[in-house]
């Protein structure tokens, strides 16, 4: 998505650190907030691999947990892992969304300081409801140029969107990842499953998805609802941009015949004056909010589209089933 060449092209992830992750997302999702930990590894040319990971500490609205100890926090564990030699180098972080609803300011913010310090840093996004369904989901996302540089000059404009050619489809660029176990864990996983063989489930057909197509659906209509509130914004600056600019064009229609009329009486004319003193310009909103807005909605179509495609094709088959009986 990017012009440049990017840093890193593929991402690679051990087996046990995927476990683990999944294993404190599921005893930590207790609720609506968001379960986020540290990743840790090291680049190898144009392969980020991540060794190990670490949670943060679960906060209360009650607790006083701040970001200064949460930073000797993650100074400590990572301490303690060099102590034992095990890899402590800082390449990233994880985060767990339902449905793939992470594209928001936080996500921007956290990613962006990441990026800015590390330059290899990647966020993994593991979807817990998806992985429950038998399909591990997790993703690796980066900003791309285009959004460092114009998040970096905090100059979020209509002016400055153009400049960059930015649009919603480049704020970020997934990278591909690659999950490796060592041979021994292979051999043990081949050994495991001679002893207990898993048993087939015959659930090729199952069409009760309604509940989870249900809950995407109503997250894009939210997303569209946000994109539209933005869209209002702006649209009530530009008519106030275009009354003042035409109340700027009649003062100096005004001020010129004035100072016609005072030429004639052969009085000096009146001084010039800022026309920003006398009206305050308005100031133009924030277009990051609708960029983000676009973006979820994008992804959240292409969810829907991939789980409707799915769920057409199996009606499709049970039908064809139902009617050869």
């Amino acid at each position: 998505m990017s012009s440049t060449e990017p840093v890193v092209k593929q991402v690679q992830i051990g087996g046990l650190v995927v476990l683990k992750l999944i294993k404190h997302c599921e005893e930590d999702s207790g609720g609506p907030e968001l379960v986020q930990g540290v990743l840790l590894g090291l680049v190898v040319g144009e392969t980020l691999e991540i060794t190990n990971c670490f949670p943060f500490p679960r906060t209360t609205e009650n607790s006083d947990f701040d970001e200064v100890q949460y930073n000797e926090y993650q100074m400590d564990m990572m301490r303690s892992l060099r102590h034992v030699n095990i890899d402590h180098l800082h390449v990233g972080w994880y985060q767990s969304s339902n449905h793939g609803n992470f594209v928001n300011r936080a996500f921007l913010d956290s990613q962006f300081l990441y990026q800015s310090s590390i330059e290899e840093s990647v966020v993994l996004i593991y979807d817990p409801l998806k992985t429950a369904q038998g399909c591990l989901s997790l993703k690796a996302y980066r900003l791309t140029p285009k959004m460092m540089s114009m998040y970096d000059s905090k100059h979020f404009t209509l002016e400055t969107i153009k400049a960059e050619g930015l649009s919603f489809n480049d704020m970020y660029e997934e990278v591909p990842i690659n999950i490796k176990n060592s041979p021994l864990s292979n051999m043990l996983l081949l050994k495991l499953k001679k002893e207990n063989p898993v048993p087939e489930k015959v659930e090729y057909l199952n069409l009760s998805h309604s509940s989870s197509l249900e809950r995407q659906l109503r997250l894009m209509m939210s997303s569209v609802d946000e994109l539209t509130q933005e869209s209002g914004k702006f649209v009530q600056y530009q008519r106030s941009a275009a009354k003042q600019h035409q109340s700027k064009l009649l003062y100096q229609q005004k001020r010129t015949v004035e100072n016609a009329a005072r030429a004639q009486r052969g009085e000096p004319p009146l001084p010039e004056e800022d026309f920003n003193k006398i009206l305050r310009p308005i100031q133009q909103p924030a277009r990051i909010d609708a960029l983000l807005a676009a973006g979820q909605v994008s992804a959240y179509c292409d969810k829907v589209s991939s789980f409707s495609t799915q769920s057409l094709g199996r009606i499709f088959m049970a039908q064809a089933m139902d009617n050869k009986d």
